[in-house]
Formats: structure tokens, C-alpha cells, sequence
């Protein structure tokens, strides 16, 4: 990091650059700037000079001199192929479906700069200068979601960034949908020219499965921290039982993930009073349900895939997955398959399935609170009205409802997508990770458990109301009313929608639930 002028910013020099970073520029606008130092130009300008020996030698480099996949085995002499690059911007412009998010293309578009900076492509600083630049100035490529095996890479929507950057297309830019060249007179910048090969060095590569997985993870560690908060909750709401969560049990099942969700726990569920006075201590009640006995074991594995998707992310946004690539130190073209995002895969794939048990685990939560023959004495439907009109309202019903559609979606999208490999492009992409649909899969599961944990906070906030003894644990008695600083609590039956969307931004945008874990 460096100031540059009051605002700090991120300098890419070739080096790594950690996930918060990611995070910052992608959500929170951190300005990009590329290094000056002589060592990192002169990186960069060796393998540009690789290229251009390679290319006037006559040396095959896939993909500059050459036809693209199959048709590798034709040739292009040195005048075409110094013009010919933009053209892999134009035959893959057929992306469908919804853009993907303006965060998730922005930390996409970082991680093509820090692929590219790493000094193996053969690239010029221009280029990442055009592409600091759109990031600096808020103007985002509207890239389709759908159209990516994950490798060669991600082809087709990076097309759409690739094509941005020289004026082609559209942008998202001060609110609005419109041209790129548009944006780009608005912002005071020029459409980018290409030189050889840079527009492949665009598209090949894991850059839009690794932005899209980069956001999806960190909203997976906010909604992590909301459902331990829901979990207090219910648990209070519930009389459950605190020992549950004692460090003995988690010392002796030691998985890291599982003592932190259960030592947070235990933290938000400090009294004032003795806990036994906020117990059952009906017999049947010395053992709760599981969905509130084995949180800890349940988020703990949440937490634990998190511990080492996080890294692997980071080290995919860090690397050179670009093909060719060339040997800085005698400049050889090597060609590889970096461009196949597995690890980006699997770790979509984990984290899909984490997150999606999660969300069923609060759903049986929800029931747990709703249904009056086993929330120890609370009103069925979680029903608070004055007067004697209880028989006229519904309360929770219908939330608890919208909670089990919404995690038995998020379970029937944990389908590993890498397992359904096609072989594409004439048999020469005949092993495909698909990285992008596993990364669109694992986003849409944290839009689906967002919107359970939202549920699951609103409903537990309502039983903590009922129970109207929450001051005796002031962890909870804070977060309460921090929920009922969006949603008022439900007297009488009233739309709920957009409490759910409100307590969804707050789960994504705020520090309300970000605890100690």
C-alpha cells in the first residue's frame, strides 16, 4: 500500500497482494496503482521483448502466430499477426444469461492485472495501466454470466472486459448501463489499442471464476458470523442449553473451526444472572435439538473450509494463469494449462456444500421457534399481538415457509459442478474444470443462505421479544437491537420481503454480526 495523494492505494508490483485487498478494491473502492520501479518495468518489458524476438524468429507462440485450439497447426506471418489479436474479443462475444455482479467483475478485473503483472505474459504496462484505470474511474464491463468451461480459461466473459477496455460494448458507469466508448469520453480516458498477443493474454486465464469466488467468499464468512448470532439467539429464545457449547467438548473433537463457532457462541450467551434461570428444566428439554446442540460442528465445517479456500483463492488471483507464457530469465515459450481453474472448482464446490448445510441447519432452527409443540411455551407462529385477536394473525408461518424453500434450493445446487466436464472445442479442450459454473453456483447459495439467515435473525428476534428477558445477557440484548433497528418487531401479520432484503444488506454490508471467531 501507498498514499497516493489522501487515498491510500494498492501498488501492484508483480508481488502478492492478500485477500483483503482483493476485497477492498473489489468492494470498498481501493484505488489501483502500477508500480514504477525500475525492477518491476523491467520484468515486465523482458518478456515483452520475448515475444517480439519469438514472433520475428519465425517461433511458433500459440495463439499470435498461430490459429486458436484446434486450429493451432495454422500459421500467421509477423504483419497479421500484429493486428490479428482483437479478433479472439469478437468470436467469443457470445456470453448469455445475467451479468455478473459489479463487485465480483471488479475483483475480476484486479486479478487480471495481478496475473498479468506477474511478468510471464508478455505484456505491456499499458495495458495494466487501462485496466487501473477503468477500476479507478468506477466503469465495470457488463459481462454475461453464462458461456465459461473454466479452461481454457474463461473465454467468453472475459471477452466482454477485454473489449471494454478498448471502448467496445457496455459498461456500468455512474448508475447507468451504457456504450464503453461512451464511459470512456465521460472519464476522460481513451480506448486502449492492443499490441500482440495481449488480447489472448485477456481472455485465458481464471480471472472471472477467481473474482466471482473471491466476493462469494467473504460474503460466506459474513453469513458464517450472522447464523452464530442467530444460533445465541434461538438458543435463548429457545431456554436451551449454554453447556452445550462449553470449550471441554470442542477440546475434545479439536477441528479449529468447530471451537471457534462454539467458543463465539458461548461468548454471546454470557449472563448477568445464572444461566440456570434462563433454562427449561423440563426433563426432556437436557439435551436440545441438534440444529442448536451441533452448531458448532455444523458452522465449524463452514469455518474450517473457509480456512483453506481463502488461501487457495489468493493464491489463484496471484498466479500467472495466462497460456503462453514465457521464461523471463532466457525468454523460452512455454505453453501450459494454467488457464484450468480445478482449485477454484473444488474449493466453489466445498464451499456450496458448507454453506448450504448451514442454511438448513437455521431452517430447523426457524421450525424449532415456530411450531408450539416444541419451542418450549412459545405462541405457535411466533404470534406477539395485543388484545385477543391471536386466532386472526399468522405471525412466522409464512417466513418459516419462505426459509425451507430457500434452503432446500441452496441443498439441490450442491451438485459439485466440476464433475460435469465437457469436452469441447473438437475434442482439444477435452478436460474442462468448470471453475465459472461452480463459482455461479456458490454465489447463488450464499444469496440463498443470506436470505435463511435473514429469516432466522428476524424470527429469533421475535422470540427473544416474547420471552422479554433479554437483558440478562447483554451480548444479545445489543444485537437485538440492532436487528430492530430495520425490522420493527410483527404485532400484527405484515409484508415481510423487504425486512428480509433489508437484513440481507445488513448481513453483507455491516458490522452488526462480526464477532470474535
Amino acid at each position: 500500500m501507498k498514499k497516493n495523494g489522501r487515498k491510500a492505494a494498492l501498488v501492484i508490483d508483480g508481488g502478492p497482494v492478500s485477500f483483503a485487498e482483493i476485497i477492498a478494491v473489489a468492494k470498498d473502492g481501493l484505488a489501483v496503482a502500477i508500480s514504477r520501479s525500475r525492477a518491476f518495468q523491467k520484468r515486465m518489458a523482458a518478456t515483452e521483448q520475448a515475444l517480439m524476438t519469438s514472433l520475428k524468429k519465425g517461433v511458433p507462440v500459440y495463439g499470435v502466430n498461430t490459429g486458436y485450439g484446434k486450429s493451432c497447426g495454422n500459421r500467421i506471418d509477423l504483419a497479421a499477426a500484429m493486428k490479428n489479436g482483437p479478433n479472439i474479443l469478437k468470436f467469443h462475444g457470445c456470453g448469455t444469461g445475467e451479468p455478473i455482479g459489479i463487485e465480483e467483475t471488479r475483483a475480476a478485473m484486479l486479478t487480471r492485472i495481478l496475473c498479468l503483472a506477474r511478468g510471464y505474459s508478455g505484456v505491456s504496462l499499458g495495458l495494466l495501466e487501462q485496466m487501473a484505470a477503468f477500476l479507478n474511474a468506477g466503469i465495470t464491463p457488463v459481462v454475461p454470466g453464462e458461456g465459461s468451461v473454466g479452461a481454457s480459461g474463461d473465454l467468453t466473459p472475459m471477452s466482454y472486459i477485454g473489449a471494454a477496455l478498448a471502448g467496445q460494448r457496455e459498461v456500468f458507469y455512474e448508475g447507468d448501463v451504457m456504450p464503453a466508448a461512451k464511459a470512456l469520453k465521460k472519464a476522460g480516458l481513451k480506448p486502449y489499442v492492443y499490441r500482440p498477443k495481449e488480447p489472448l493474454s485477456m481472455v485465458n486465464g481464471t480471472t472471472t471464476m477467481t473474482g466471482i469466488a473471491a466476493i462469494s467468499v467473504e460474503r460466506a464468512r459474513r453469513i458464517r458470523d450472522a447464523m452464530i448470532y442467530a444460533t445465541a439467539l434461538s438458543v435463548h429464545a429457545m431456554r436451551g442449553n449454554a453447556h452445550h457449547y462449553h470449550p471441554v467438548i470442542s477440546e475434545a473433537k479439536p477441528f479449529p473451526g468447530q471451537a471457534a463457532v462454539a467458543r463465539e457462541i458461548a461468548r454471546l450467551l454470557l449472563a448477568k444472572v445464572s444461566v440456570r434461570q434462563l433454562e427449561d428444566d423440563a426433563l426432556e428439554t437436557l439435551q436440545d435439538p441438534y440444529s442448536l446442540r451441533c452448531t458448532p460442528q455444523v458452522l465449524g465445517v463452514l469455518d474450517d473450509a473457509l480456512s483453506w479456500i481463502i488461501p487457495w483463492v489468493e493464491i489463484e488471483a496471484n498466479s500467472s494463469n495466462d497460456n503462453p507464457i514465457f521464461d523471463p530469465a532466457t525468454g523460452q515459450v512455454l505453453m501450459g494449462g494454467n488457464f484450468y481453474g480445478g482449485h477454484i472448482a473444488f474449493a466453489m464446490d466445498g464451499l456450496k456444500a458448507a454453506l448450504a448445510s448451514a442454511a438448513d441447519m437455521c431452517d430447523r432452527q426457524i421450525m424449532l421457534l415456530v411450531n408450539p409443540n416444541v419451542n418450549r411455551g412459545l405462541p405457535g407462529d411466533l404470534v406477539r399481538v395485543n388484545g385477543g385477536s391471536a386466532g386472526l394473525h399468522h405471525g412466522f408461518k409464512a417466513m418459516s415457509l419462505a426459509s425451507s424453500a430457500l434452503a432446500a434450493e441452496a441443498l439441490k445446487a450442491t451438485m459439485p459442478a466440476a464433475s460435469f466436464s465437457r469436452s469441447t472445442e473438437s475434442h482439444n479442450q477435452d478436460k474442462v474444470s468448470m471453475g465459472t459454473i461452480a463459482a455461479r453456483d456458490a454465489e447463488r447459495v450464499c444469496t440463498l443462505a443470506e436470505r435463511v439467515a435473514a429469516i432466522h435473525l428476524l424470527a429469533a428476534a421475535q422470540a427473544c421479544d416474547i420471552r422479554a428477558d433479554i437483558k440478562a445477557r447483554p451480548l444479545l440484548a445489543r444485537a437485538l437491537g440492532d436487528i430492530r433497528q430495520v425490522s420493527d418487531p410483527v404485532i400484527e401479520d405484515r409484508p415481510l420481503d423487504e425486512d428480509i432484503e433489508r437484513m440481507c444488506v445488513v448481513i453483507r454490508y455491516t458490522d452488526f454480526f462480526r464477532g470474535q471467531s
